[in-house]
């Protein structure tokens, strides 16, 4: 369904009032090699800190799922009657990129809410099969009874960060790929940006950190905190990988006007002490944040620079619980607690 009429409506930044958080629940053994098993107590304790402050939604394969995600949840302070299961079978747990995103238009008579469902190839094709996970935006529409419309090219959420008032901010490395839209020229994407998202103006940073395989996510980098405010992440130690790459980024950052005239305010964020695993250095970040109703949930590594991390984000939140919750074995499926997760938006 693609003749709607989309004026009126926008894509709310994260701090606006969630209905719900929409979650996948992890299954998919090749994306923790060896460890999944040791990622459910974090998993659990995230699902119930957004609990506290409005619906979760988790798409699960079937009633074995559900049980097996009941049990994790049943040793946490989670509010289970906040929890509802939804039988959608997933190939893994990236919600951000595979999960539905919701426009809103509180003007509109009816069809309040509406989904956009963009195409979804696992990261320019890199981890088939991915078929489950492409359609998980159409049978969420369907769940919920709300309009779907599919604008017809890949796009992952994690790729996008908006600050709820015209601007967008993304990555060349990610949305220029020749992984996922090689028909495209930037200025096509940007045209797709605007009309499905409904935003004014388009902020391009270069690149992405080491170790992230999604070609560069921004969500990993730069998190806009308000609409004028951006957090981006910064490398002390010039003899990192990620040094010269974040440095960049923070000089585009510099030079950014909003639509109003204004330089965006920039707020520093440290990274975490690089991080291993069988030799793999993981792209862990405090950028991996998730802004719910009542708190932000922050991955911790335990680092000596996490609680450095949680002060200066709980700085941009003051009327928000910064809260850590260990991501040091969940940062081996290479993303954290905003790939896991997509705001639903409240009407």
């Amino acid at each position: 369904m693609n003749a709607f009429d989309l004026s009126g409506y926008r894509f709310p930044a994260e701090w606006e009032k969630h209905e719900a958080t929409w979650l996948s629940w992890p299954h998919k053994e090749d994306s923790w090699p060896g460890l999944i098993q040791q990622i459910y107590p974090a998993y659990a304790q995230f699902v119930a800190e957004l609990s506290l402050g409005e619906k979760v939604r988790i798409n699960v394969k079937d009633e074995h799922m559900k049980a097996f995600a009941l049990e994790h949840l049943s040793k946490t302070n989670a509010r289970l009657g906040q929890v509802e299961f939804y039988f959608h079978p997933t190939n893994d747990a990236w919600c951000r990129d595979h999960g539905p995103a919701f426009l809103v238009n509180k003007d509109a008579a009816i069809d309040k809410k509406v989904v956009l469902d963009w195409g979804f190839n696992a990261w320019g094709g890199k981890y088939p099969p991915y078929d489950l996970d492409d359609v998980i935006p159409t049978l969420v529409g369907k769940a919920l009874d709300l309009k779907v419309m599919y604008p017809g090219i890949i796009m992952e959420g994690g790729s996008v960060e908006f600050n709820g008032n015209g601007a967008l901010l993304t990555s060349r490395s990610c949305l220029l790929n020749k992984n996922r839209n090689p028909h495209l020229t930037q200025s096509e994407i940007e045209s797709y940006l605007k009309n499905f998202y409904r935003v004014s103006q388009i902020l391009w940073v270069d690149d992405g950190i080491v170790g992230d395989d999604t070609d560069g996510h921004v969500d990993d980098t730069v998190r806009f905190v308000n609409e004028h405010t951006v957090l981006t992440v910064v490398e002390d130690n010039k003899s990192d990988s990620n040094y010269e790459i974040l440095q960049n980024n923070l000089a585009q950052l510099q030079e950014m006007k909003l639509e109003n005239g204004s330089l965006l305010d920039i707020i520093e964020l440290p990274m975490p002490e690089p991080i291993y695993i069988e030799g793999q250095r993981l792209p862990a970040s405090y950028a991996n944040f998730y802004i719910a109703n009542q708190s932000v949930i922050v991955p911790t590594y335990r680092c000596a620079k996490d609680d450095k991390a949680l002060n200066i984000i709980q700085t941009c939140f003051p009327d928000r619980k910064v809260v850590g919750i260990d991501s040091a074995v969940i940062i081996w499926g290479l993303g954290s607690f905003h790939c896991l997760s997509q705001q639903e938006p409240a009407v």
